[in-house]
Protein backbone atom coordinates (compact mmCIF):
# COMPACT_ATOMS: atom_id res chain seq x y z
CA UNK A 1 0.00 0.00 0.00
CA UNK A 2 1.42 3.37 -1.05
CA UNK A 3 2.30 5.86 1.72
CA UNK A 4 0.26 9.04 1.91
CA UNK A 5 2.32 12.23 1.63
CA UNK A 6 1.28 14.87 4.22
CA UNK A 7 1.95 18.53 3.94
CA UNK A 8 3.80 20.43 6.69
CA UNK A 9 0.56 21.98 8.00
CA UNK A 10 -1.13 18.57 8.14
CA UNK A 11 1.80 17.05 10.01
CA UNK A 12 1.79 19.86 12.57
CA UNK A 13 -1.96 19.48 13.05
CA UNK A 14 -1.63 15.72 13.51
CA UNK A 15 1.15 16.11 16.06
CA UNK A 16 -0.92 18.66 17.97
CA UNK A 17 -3.95 16.34 18.05
CA UNK A 18 -1.81 13.46 19.28
CA UNK A 19 -0.33 15.66 22.01
CA UNK A 20 -3.78 16.83 23.13
CA UNK A 21 -5.03 13.24 23.28
CA UNK A 22 -2.03 12.29 25.40
CA UNK A 23 -2.56 15.21 27.78
CA UNK A 24 -6.24 14.42 28.20
CA UNK A 25 -5.39 10.92 29.35
CA UNK A 26 -2.98 12.12 32.00
CA UNK A 27 -3.69 13.30 35.52
CA UNK A 28 -3.61 17.04 36.13
CA UNK A 29 -0.03 17.52 37.33
CA UNK A 30 -0.58 21.04 38.68
CA UNK A 31 -3.30 20.04 41.10
CA UNK A 32 -1.62 16.76 41.97
CA UNK A 33 1.60 18.44 43.07
CA UNK A 34 -0.17 21.44 44.67
CA UNK A 35 -2.44 19.39 46.93
CA UNK A 36 0.31 16.94 47.77
CA UNK A 37 2.57 19.77 48.87
CA UNK A 38 -0.17 21.45 50.88
CA UNK A 39 -1.11 18.18 52.59
CA UNK A 40 2.39 18.05 54.09
CA UNK A 41 1.76 21.28 56.02
CA UNK A 42 -1.66 21.65 57.62
CA UNK A 43 -1.05 25.35 58.33
CA UNK A 44 -0.40 26.16 54.68
CA UNK A 45 -3.32 23.95 53.64
CA UNK A 46 -5.65 25.86 55.97
CA UNK A 47 -4.41 29.26 54.82
CA UNK A 48 -5.00 28.24 51.20
CA UNK A 49 -8.48 26.69 51.61
CA UNK A 50 -9.63 28.24 54.95
CA UNK A 51 -10.24 24.64 56.08
CA UNK A 52 -7.87 22.26 57.80
CA UNK A 53 -6.97 19.04 56.03
CA UNK A 54 -9.36 17.04 58.20
CA UNK A 55 -12.19 19.51 57.59
CA UNK A 56 -11.48 19.46 53.86
CA UNK A 57 -11.66 15.66 53.77
CA UNK A 58 -14.88 15.72 55.79
CA UNK A 59 -16.43 18.26 53.42
CA UNK A 60 -15.19 16.33 50.38
CA UNK A 61 -16.84 13.15 51.64
CA UNK A 62 -20.14 15.03 51.83
CA UNK A 63 -20.10 16.97 48.55
CA UNK A 64 -17.83 14.73 46.46
CA UNK A 65 -20.60 12.48 45.08
CA UNK A 66 -22.65 15.57 44.13
CA UNK A 67 -19.87 17.26 42.14
CA UNK A 68 -18.22 14.21 40.57
CA UNK A 69 -18.43 13.88 36.78
CA UNK A 70 -17.96 10.84 34.52
CA UNK A 71 -14.92 10.34 32.31
CA UNK A 72 -15.46 10.21 28.54
CA UNK A 73 -13.61 8.64 25.67
CA UNK A 74 -12.00 11.99 24.92
CA UNK A 75 -10.91 13.25 28.31
CA UNK A 76 -10.87 12.55 32.00
CA UNK A 77 -13.16 14.59 34.20
CA UNK A 78 -11.82 17.03 36.78
CA UNK A 79 -11.69 15.16 40.12
CA UNK A 80 -14.07 16.21 42.95
CA UNK A 81 -11.11 17.28 45.12
CA UNK A 82 -9.99 19.75 42.46
CA UNK A 83 -13.51 21.07 41.95
CA UNK A 84 -13.89 21.65 45.68
CA UNK A 85 -10.45 23.25 45.88
CA UNK A 86 -11.30 25.67 43.04
CA UNK A 87 -14.54 26.75 44.73
CA UNK A 88 -12.99 27.14 48.18
CA UNK A 89 -10.09 29.14 46.76
CA UNK A 90 -12.52 31.57 45.14
CA UNK A 91 -14.60 31.92 48.31
CA UNK A 92 -11.46 32.37 50.40
CA UNK A 93 -9.93 35.11 48.23
CA UNK A 94 -12.54 36.59 45.90
CA UNK A 95 -9.92 36.46 43.13
CA UNK A 96 -10.99 36.85 39.52
CA UNK A 97 -11.69 33.74 37.49
CA UNK A 98 -8.55 34.36 35.44
CA UNK A 99 -6.40 34.20 38.57
CA UNK A 100 -8.02 30.88 39.48
CA UNK A 101 -7.39 29.69 35.91
CA UNK A 102 -3.66 30.37 36.16
CA UNK A 103 -3.47 28.50 39.47
CA UNK A 104 -5.31 25.35 38.39
CA UNK A 105 -4.56 25.28 34.63
CA UNK A 106 -8.19 25.08 33.55
CA UNK A 107 -10.32 27.22 31.29
CA UNK A 108 -12.27 30.29 32.33
CA UNK A 109 -15.54 28.67 31.26
CA UNK A 110 -14.67 25.61 33.35
CA UNK A 111 -14.12 27.72 36.47
CA UNK A 112 -17.32 29.69 35.82
CA UNK A 113 -19.26 26.40 35.80
CA UNK A 114 -17.50 24.73 38.72
CA UNK A 115 -17.92 27.54 41.28
CA UNK A 116 -21.77 27.79 41.23
CA UNK A 117 -22.10 23.99 40.95
CA UNK A 118 -19.91 23.30 43.97
CA UNK A 119 -21.37 26.21 45.97
CA UNK A 120 -24.86 24.79 45.40
CA UNK A 121 -23.68 21.31 46.40
CA UNK A 122 -22.10 22.68 49.60
CA UNK A 123 -25.39 24.31 50.59
CA UNK A 124 -27.53 21.29 49.70
CA UNK A 125 -25.27 18.81 51.52
CA UNK A 126 -24.70 20.82 54.70
CA UNK A 127 -27.89 22.79 55.32
CA UNK A 128 -29.84 19.97 57.01
CA UNK A 129 -27.05 19.28 59.48
CA UNK A 130 -25.73 22.78 60.17
CA UNK A 131 -28.48 25.33 59.45
CA UNK A 132 -31.73 23.53 60.06
CA UNK A 133 -34.83 25.47 61.05
CA UNK A 134 -34.75 25.65 64.86
CA UNK A 135 -37.37 23.65 66.71
CA UNK A 136 -39.16 25.03 69.79
CA UNK A 137 -36.54 23.31 71.92
CA UNK A 138 -33.76 24.90 69.89
CA UNK A 139 -35.26 28.36 70.28
CA UNK A 140 -35.47 27.77 74.04
CA UNK A 141 -31.80 26.73 74.16
CA UNK A 142 -30.80 29.83 72.19
CA UNK A 143 -32.75 32.04 74.61
CA UNK A 144 -31.04 30.41 77.60
CA UNK A 145 -27.61 30.99 76.03
CA UNK A 146 -28.39 34.66 75.37
CA UNK A 147 -29.39 35.03 79.02
CA UNK A 148 -26.26 33.25 80.24
CA UNK A 149 -23.72 34.84 77.90
CA UNK A 150 -25.15 38.29 77.09
CA UNK A 151 -27.65 38.97 79.90
CA UNK A 152 -30.65 39.45 77.62
CA UNK A 153 -33.55 37.12 78.58
CA UNK A 154 -36.08 35.58 76.19
CA UNK A 155 -33.90 36.45 73.17
CA UNK A 156 -34.02 33.99 70.27
CA UNK A 157 -31.47 35.72 68.06
CA UNK A 158 -29.84 38.90 66.81
CA UNK A 159 -31.08 40.21 63.45
CA UNK A 160 -29.26 42.41 60.94
CA UNK A 161 -28.54 42.84 57.25
CA UNK A 162 -25.22 42.94 55.38
CA UNK A 163 -24.63 44.44 51.94
CA UNK A 164 -22.62 42.10 49.70
CA UNK A 165 -21.00 44.09 46.92
CA UNK A 166 -21.52 42.81 43.40
CA UNK A 167 -21.61 44.23 39.92
CA UNK A 168 -24.85 45.70 38.65
CA UNK A 169 -26.66 43.42 36.17
CA UNK A 170 -27.38 44.89 32.73
CA UNK A 171 -30.51 47.03 32.51
CA UNK A 172 -31.06 46.86 36.29
CA UNK A 173 -31.06 50.63 36.79
CA UNK A 174 -30.76 51.61 40.44
CA UNK A 175 -32.29 48.37 41.73
CA UNK A 176 -29.02 47.18 43.31
CA UNK A 177 -27.60 50.65 44.11
CA UNK A 178 -27.36 51.09 47.89
CA UNK A 179 -26.94 54.07 50.20
CA UNK A 180 -23.16 53.48 50.31
CA UNK A 181 -22.88 54.28 46.63
CA UNK A 182 -22.11 50.70 45.56
CA UNK A 183 -24.13 47.89 44.02
CA UNK A 184 -25.07 45.01 46.28
CA UNK A 185 -27.39 42.24 47.30
CA UNK A 186 -28.44 41.95 50.94
CA UNK A 187 -27.81 39.11 53.37
CA UNK A 188 -30.41 39.18 56.15
CA UNK A 189 -29.43 36.89 59.03
CA UNK A 190 -30.56 35.74 62.46
CA UNK A 191 -27.57 34.73 64.63
CA UNK A 192 -27.61 32.79 67.89
CA UNK A 193 -25.54 33.43 71.01
CA UNK A 194 -22.63 31.35 69.63
CA UNK A 195 -22.24 33.40 66.43
CA UNK A 196 -23.96 30.76 64.27
CA UNK A 197 -26.39 31.62 61.49
CA UNK A 198 -29.80 30.13 62.19
CA UNK A 199 -31.95 31.76 59.48
CA UNK A 200 -30.74 33.62 56.38
CA UNK A 201 -32.40 35.44 53.52
CA UNK A 202 -30.15 36.24 50.54
CA UNK A 203 -30.82 38.27 47.43
CA UNK A 204 -32.64 41.40 48.51
CA UNK A 205 -32.04 44.45 46.32
CA UNK A 206 -29.33 46.76 47.58
CA UNK A 207 -31.51 49.87 47.33
CA UNK A 208 -34.04 48.46 49.82
CA UNK A 209 -33.67 49.32 53.50
CA UNK A 210 -33.13 46.66 56.13
CA UNK A 211 -36.71 47.14 57.26
CA UNK A 212 -37.92 46.69 53.69
CA UNK A 213 -35.82 43.55 53.27
CA UNK A 214 -37.37 42.17 56.46
CA UNK A 215 -40.88 43.03 55.29
CA UNK A 216 -40.31 41.17 52.01
CA UNK A 217 -38.89 38.05 53.65
CA UNK A 218 -40.60 34.78 54.41
CA UNK A 219 -39.03 34.99 57.88
CA UNK A 220 -41.11 38.10 58.61
CA UNK A 221 -44.26 36.45 57.32
CA UNK A 222 -43.63 33.42 59.53
CA UNK A 223 -42.94 35.70 62.49
CA UNK A 224 -46.22 37.55 61.96
CA UNK A 225 -48.18 34.35 61.38
CA UNK A 226 -46.70 32.65 64.43
CA UNK A 227 -45.32 29.73 62.40
CA UNK A 228 -41.72 30.04 63.61
CA UNK A 229 -42.71 27.87 66.59
CA UNK A 230 -41.14 30.17 69.16
CA UNK A 231 -41.48 29.05 72.79
CA UNK A 232 -44.58 30.23 74.67
CA UNK A 233 -44.54 33.51 76.59
CA UNK A 234 -42.64 33.35 79.87
CA UNK A 235 -42.00 35.75 82.77
CA UNK A 236 -38.69 37.56 82.80
CA UNK A 237 -36.21 36.10 85.35
CA UNK A 238 -37.30 37.33 88.75
CA UNK A 239 -40.04 39.41 87.14
CA UNK A 240 -43.09 37.20 87.57
CA UNK A 241 -45.05 40.24 88.74
CA UNK A 242 -44.64 41.78 85.27
CA UNK A 243 -46.48 38.92 83.62
CA UNK A 244 -45.50 36.60 80.75
CA UNK A 245 -43.50 38.21 77.95
CA UNK A 246 -42.89 37.00 74.39
CA UNK A 247 -39.60 35.64 73.10
CA UNK A 248 -38.01 38.32 70.93
CA UNK A 249 -35.29 39.07 68.40
CA UNK A 250 -33.01 42.07 68.89
CA UNK A 251 -32.18 44.50 66.07
CA UNK A 252 -30.93 48.03 65.47
CA UNK A 253 -32.90 51.17 64.68
CA UNK A 254 -33.21 50.27 60.97
CA UNK A 255 -35.87 47.70 61.86
CA UNK A 256 -39.41 48.29 63.13
CA UNK A 257 -40.53 47.76 66.71
CA UNK A 258 -42.85 44.78 66.96
CA UNK A 259 -44.04 42.42 69.64
CA UNK A 260 -41.32 39.87 68.83
CA UNK A 261 -38.74 42.38 67.55
CA UNK A 262 -36.99 44.79 69.93
CA UNK A 263 -35.19 47.91 68.69
CA UNK A 264 -33.51 50.67 70.77
CA UNK A 265 -35.20 53.83 71.92
CA UNK A 266 -34.49 56.68 69.46
CA UNK A 267 -32.73 59.88 70.42
CA UNK A 268 -29.66 60.93 72.41
CA UNK A 269 -30.87 62.77 75.53
CA UNK A 270 -32.64 59.81 77.09
CA UNK A 271 -33.53 59.00 80.72
CA UNK A 272 -31.29 56.51 82.51
CA UNK A 273 -33.74 53.61 82.18
CA UNK A 274 -33.91 53.97 78.39
CA UNK A 275 -30.14 54.31 78.10
CA UNK A 276 -29.70 51.12 80.13
CA UNK A 277 -32.17 49.30 77.89
CA UNK A 278 -30.35 50.50 74.76
CA UNK A 279 -27.03 49.36 76.18
CA UNK A 280 -28.31 45.90 77.11
CA UNK A 281 -29.97 45.50 73.72
CA UNK A 282 -26.87 46.71 71.88
CA UNK A 283 -24.72 44.27 73.83
CA UNK A 284 -26.85 41.35 72.62
CA UNK A 285 -27.29 42.73 69.10
CA UNK A 286 -23.54 43.03 68.49
CA UNK A 287 -23.40 39.24 68.16
CA UNK A 288 -24.70 39.47 64.61
CA UNK A 289 -22.12 42.14 63.80
CA UNK A 290 -19.43 39.84 65.15
CA UNK A 291 -20.72 36.95 63.04
CA UNK A 292 -20.56 39.10 59.90
CA UNK A 293 -17.02 40.10 60.86
CA UNK A 294 -15.91 36.49 61.25
CA UNK A 295 -17.63 35.60 57.97
CA UNK A 296 -15.88 38.32 55.95
CA UNK A 297 -12.53 37.59 57.61
CA UNK A 298 -12.76 33.87 56.87
CA UNK A 299 -14.13 34.23 53.33
CA UNK A 300 -12.53 37.28 51.79
CA UNK A 301 -14.74 37.38 48.74
CA UNK A 302 -16.79 39.78 50.90
CA UNK A 303 -13.94 42.30 50.82
CA UNK A 304 -14.21 42.77 47.06
CA UNK A 305 -16.95 43.63 44.62
CA UNK A 306 -17.82 40.24 43.15
CA UNK A 307 -17.83 40.11 39.36
CA UNK A 308 -20.73 37.68 39.42
CA UNK A 309 -24.34 37.71 38.38
CA UNK A 310 -26.64 38.18 41.41
CA UNK A 311 -27.95 34.61 41.23
CA UNK A 312 -24.38 33.22 41.32
CA UNK A 313 -23.42 35.59 44.14
CA UNK A 314 -26.42 34.34 46.14
CA UNK A 315 -25.16 30.74 45.85
CA UNK A 316 -21.70 31.76 47.04
CA UNK A 317 -23.12 33.71 50.00
CA UNK A 318 -25.29 30.77 51.06
CA UNK A 319 -22.30 28.43 50.76
CA UNK A 320 -20.12 30.61 52.99
CA UNK A 321 -22.85 30.93 55.63
CA UNK A 322 -23.35 27.19 55.95
CA UNK A 323 -19.56 26.66 55.86
CA UNK A 324 -19.29 29.16 58.71
CA UNK A 325 -21.62 26.98 60.80
CA UNK A 326 -19.86 23.83 59.61
CA UNK A 327 -16.51 25.07 60.92
CA UNK A 328 -17.91 26.39 64.21
CA UNK A 329 -19.81 23.19 64.94
CA UNK A 330 -16.76 21.03 64.27
CA UNK A 331 -14.62 23.26 66.49
CA UNK A 332 -17.15 23.24 69.34
CA UNK A 333 -18.38 19.66 69.32
CA UNK A 334 -15.95 17.71 67.17
CA UNK A 335 -18.85 16.11 65.30
CA UNK A 336 -22.27 17.51 64.33
CA UNK A 337 -25.60 16.24 65.46
CA UNK A 338 -27.56 15.21 62.37
CA UNK A 339 -31.19 16.25 62.01
CA UNK A 340 -33.34 15.92 58.92
CA UNK A 341 -35.53 19.00 58.78
CA UNK A 342 -36.33 21.71 56.29
CA UNK A 343 -33.62 24.22 55.28
CA UNK A 344 -33.45 27.49 57.14
CA UNK A 345 -32.95 29.73 54.13
CA UNK A 346 -35.94 31.82 53.13
CA UNK A 347 -36.29 33.01 49.59
CA UNK A 348 -36.89 36.74 49.09
CA UNK A 349 -40.16 37.88 47.56
CA UNK A 350 -40.18 39.96 44.42
CA UNK A 351 -42.26 42.84 45.72
CA UNK A 352 -40.54 45.80 47.32
CA UNK A 353 -41.65 47.79 50.28
CA UNK A 354 -40.58 49.99 53.14
CA UNK A 355 -41.39 49.69 56.79
CA UNK A 356 -41.98 52.81 58.83
CA UNK A 357 -39.89 52.28 61.95
CA UNK A 358 -42.16 54.49 64.08
CA UNK A 359 -45.41 52.68 63.28
CA UNK A 360 -45.40 50.38 66.30
CA UNK A 361 -48.34 48.68 67.94
CA UNK A 362 -49.27 49.54 71.49
CA UNK A 363 -48.51 45.95 72.51
CA UNK A 364 -44.96 46.20 71.13
CA UNK A 365 -44.39 49.45 73.05
CA UNK A 366 -45.59 47.82 76.28
CA UNK A 367 -43.33 44.81 75.79
CA UNK A 368 -40.30 47.05 75.35
CA UNK A 369 -41.25 49.03 78.46
CA UNK A 370 -41.48 45.77 80.46
CA UNK A 371 -37.97 44.80 79.33
CA UNK A 372 -36.74 48.33 80.15
CA UNK A 373 -38.17 48.17 83.67
CA UNK A 374 -36.72 44.69 84.18
CA UNK A 375 -33.19 45.80 83.23
CA UNK A 376 -33.32 48.63 85.77
CA UNK A 377 -34.75 46.51 88.61
CA UNK A 378 -34.54 42.76 89.19
CA UNK A 379 -32.63 42.19 85.92
CA UNK A 380 -29.91 44.80 86.59
CA UNK A 381 -26.25 43.83 86.60
CA UNK A 382 -23.65 45.45 88.83
CA UNK A 383 -21.53 46.88 86.03
CA UNK A 384 -24.25 48.38 83.80
CA UNK A 385 -24.33 51.91 85.41
CA UNK A 386 -20.65 52.29 84.48
CA UNK A 387 -21.50 51.74 80.84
Amino acid sequence: MAAVELSLEERVSLLYLLWRAEQRGKRRPCLHHLLQELRLDDGRFQRYHRLSLGQFEDLLSRVGPRVARLDTNYRRSIPPAERLSICLRFLATGDSFRTIVFSFRVGVSTVSQIIPQVATAIWDCLVDDFMAVPSPGDWQSIAEEFQERWHFPLCCGALDGKHVQTKAPPNSGSMFHNYKGTFSIVLLAVVDARYRFRVIDVGGYGRTSDGGILANSTFCQALQAGTLHLPPDQPLPGGEHRGAQPHVFVADEAFPLRRELMRPFPGHLLPLEKRIFNYRLSRARMIVEGAFGVLSSQWRMYRHSMELRPEIAEKCVKATCVLHNFLRCLDERGAPAVRSVAPAVVEPLQSLGRVAANNSSREAVLVREKFMAHFSAEGAVTWQPKE
